[in-house]
């Protein structure tokens, strides 16, 4: 039963708040996950094509996802699923177009012209978890922010089934959301071939995409030579709520995270301790309903808990040190309060607007920070896809009134050849 606490301590709050916090480097994953690294960079297709085999429980002749498999999964996906897909690839599509954004230029002065290109990554390689459960969702957020960045080259990775194929929901996604190339890759073995390159997987620029804890470890392994997103931990949720809302929807709301795995985290902060007591005894119920039970209840044990704070101020101040990744205001006058919230990856406002229609269908990216990082984190977005680079141009004239000033801040730090390259333009227009 997931335990209800009234006036926390300081004590438990900073237990609460360090269970929040990205976990420590397990050492056994990370030494496993150097060794299967090593592996495909020094092996290659032969070591991801083994790794596959002994870890996804099937030999591939095949890593690439070829025409006629997209194809006979358009004929065998249900014609309401794929209509469903494609209201939800308009809606992201319609939220991350305004996220595009252009370069600048202007002139501080005569001669002088200053400006800032804005340029898609020209590969990026998605991973997406799969195997043994279908992520289309997945797909759609990352895909569609690199299409709209205008990336040239959208590589995707997942992992086979035990037969060797990729679901056809997946496959359906990734045709909606103008993925290039699929590939039969799972696990850090899919990570390392998109930062090393193998045989038939070319090396991408930027790797995004969630994953297990091997995934998440990966990625931070190869990060630098490869740009990354965010390292993930569990999923999470914190609600905060008045006494108006209905227990049964809290309740559902809670578990919608607790259900992803034990390690989930589902916070209740409400200002009612009688609305505390429903949502507990409305947790109960609801959890015998779940073919996920087991991995809920666990998580609702371990990780999770029901605050009793003295009013919503309160509330707020608890979220913004707990940065949750998913943060839901079931109060009245919800826009009244979200000028307060200072750190949360998604914002979901008033009693009508659970997180799970941020997963599946709103359209904001629900690749979110974790563990805390909304601190200093953001949401998966086009500005993901992008880079810039900035551009300076000065007349000759312009540049003979600047040199000066340039060789001064040169010697001062102790840089003559600096001042020298400045200096000897205008030794010259006087020659």
């Amino acid at each position: 039963m997931i335990p209800v606490i009234s006036y926390p301590d300081a004590a438990t709050l900073d237990a609460l708040f360090s269970a929040s916090r990205l976990s420590p480097e397990n050492r056994a994953i990370s030494d496993s996950v150097s060794r299967i690294l090593g592996d495909i960079r020094q092996f290659g297709e032969e070591a991801l094509l083994s790794y596959t085999e002994q870890l996804d429980g099937v030999r591939l002749s095949r890593l690439e996802v070829t025409e006629e498999e997209i194809n006979s999964a358009l004929d065998q996906i249900d014609s309401d699923f794929l209509q469903v897909l494609k209201t939800s690839a308009a809606q992201i599509r319609s939220f991350h177009s305004h996220q595009k954004r252009n370069g600048f230029s202007f002139s501080p002065g005569k001669g002088i012209l200053l400006g800032q290109m804005v340029t898609p990554l020209d590969r990026v390689g998605i991973y997406v978890p799969g195997g043994t459960a279908a992520y289309p969702s997945t797909v759609l957020m990352n895909a569609i922010p690199a299409k709209i960045a205008g990336c040239r080259e959208i590589f995707m990775a997942t992992p086979p089934s035990p037969n060797g194929q990729i679901s056809p929901e997946i496959l359906a996604a990734a045709r909606l959301a103008g993925v290039t190339r699929i590939f039969k890759a799972g696990g850090a073995q899919a990570i390392g071939a998109f930062a090393y390159g193998t045989a038939s997987i070319p090396a991408v620029d930027k790797i995004t995409g969630p994953g297990n804890a091997y995934v998440a470890e990966a990625k931070r392994q190869v990060f630098g030579l490869v740009a990354i997103d965010m390292i993930a931990g569990p999923s999470e949720i914190l609600i905060i709520s008045d006494g108006h809302s209905s227990p049964r929807h809290l309740a559902a709301d809670l578990l919608s995270q607790a259900e992803h795995d034990k390690m989930a985290r589902a916070v209740l902060i409400t200002t009612s301790s009688q609305l505390a007591l429903q949502v507990q005894q409305s947790l109960e119920e609801q959890l015998l309903c779940l073919p996920r039970l087991e991995i809920a209840r666990a998580s609702l044990k371990q990780r999770g808990c029901i605050l009793v704070v003295n009013d919503l101020p309160a509330a707020i101040q608890i979220a913004n040190q707990m940065a949750p990744e998913h943060l839901e205001l079931c109060v009245d006058s919800p826009f009244d309060h979200l000028p307060d919230i200072r750190h949360a990856g998604s914002i979901f406002l008033g009693r009508h607007c659970p997180e799970a229609l941020g997963d599946y269908l709103a359209g904001p990216n629900h690749t979110l920070p974790t563990g805390g990082t909304a601190r200093f984190f953001s949401p998966l977005s086009v500005d993901d896809f992008v880079k810039t680079s900035q551009y300076t141009y000065y007349t000759r004239e312009a540049f003979l009134q600047a040199a000066p000033s340039v060789a001064a801040f040169a010697r001062k730090e102790g840089l003559e050849a600096h001042g020298r390259s400045a200096l000897i333009r205008k030794e010259e227009a006087y020659e």
